[in-house]
């Protein structure tokens, strides 16, 4: 590890930022680096300027993915090193405004019965079943399932905050069972190892990568013929998307996802096939009077 890399991995740490935010920071720095095959120390303003051209008009990179970017490289430059760069006040990612993918249960049914490994069935089906993101999904805890009042710790997740969901009784039933399949002390979803022996699962220090999960979503989406762009991240939209569809409160909505602000639970609303259905019913109404 290089003196940057460790310093700037300190001063991370010591503003308190999670481990996941430490990884992508990092990782921003060595991609601008790599791209101009020279120290991050020695590249000038003029540089950072073109470099944000580039993955703007040629890489095409997402919000999201220029967002970590920039943030990542501003807080090297500005804390690390302490450049007070014109450049980093003005780079702005064009703001997106995407409805989310919306599944039915009898597609996400079908996604994960298309799901090959036991243990990315199992990791998925809990994803939908209690909202959750995917980091917090692969890196559930034996510990975080509270049987005895059928709920989920969520610890120190986005924002470092602790929530706790719902644990539907037919979620506890598939953990239970898979989790006698290799009895990790630890972890619910315990990496294979590079191997991917199953026997390895009961001694992984450490959880199943994201990325394997992510990959065993896009085959199963692909072999069920399912033609939307959905991603793991879809089945958190469906979960609250259907949650609303039974009637239940956005207040609790909002509490099970963790959401700040009210307004982002609110878009769901607008997402349920009773919403569309009763909008659709009203225009249609409307047109027959011309």
């Amino acid at each position: 590890m290089t003196h940057l890399r460790q310093r700037m991995l300190e001063d991370l740490q010591l503003r308190g930022y999670s481990v996941r935010t430490q990884q992508v920071y990092v990782r921003a720095v060595r991609l601008l680096a790599e791209h101009y095959g020279q120290s991050p120390e020695s590249i000038t303003e003029e540089q950072l300027r073109q470099y944000f051209l580039y993955v703007k008009n040629v890489k095409k990179w997402s919000r999201a993915a220029s967002t970590i970017a920039l943030c990542g490289i501003k807080f090297f430059y500005e804390q690390t090193l302490g450049r007070q760069w014109t450049t980093l006040r003005f780079v702005r990612a064009q703001r997106e405004r995407k409805l989310p993918v919306i599944l039915t249960t009898q597609q996400i049914r079908r996604i994960l019965d298309g799901v090959r490994f036991e243990r990315y069935r199992v990791c998925l089906f809990t994803i939908y079943s209690c909202g959750l993101r995917l980091t917090e999904g692969c890196t559930l805890k034996v510990a975080d399932i509270d049987s005895s009042r059928m709920m989920v710790h969520i610890k120190q997740s986005k924002n470092r905050k602790d929530r706790y969901v719902p644990l539907p009784q037919k979620t506890l039933g598939v953990l239970r069972s898979f989790w006698k399949t290799h009895r990790n002390p630890v972890w619910l979803f315990p990496a294979a190892g590079r191997a991917g022996k199953h026997d390895q699962l009961a001694t992984a220090t450490r959880p199943t990568p994201h990325g394997n999960v992510q990959t065993a979503f896009r085959v199963a989406l692909k072999r069920c013929g399912i033609n939307k762009p959905a991603s793991v991240r879809t089945l958190r939209h469906c979960y609250a998307t259907h949650l609303v569809e039974q009637g239940i409160n956005l207040r609790l909505i909002q509490e099970y996802l963790g959401h700040n602000s009210p307004r982002t639970t609110a878009l769901y609303a607008h997402l349920t096939q009773v919403a569309q259905q009763q909008a659709a019913g009203l225009i249609n109404r409307l047109m027959d009077q011309l």
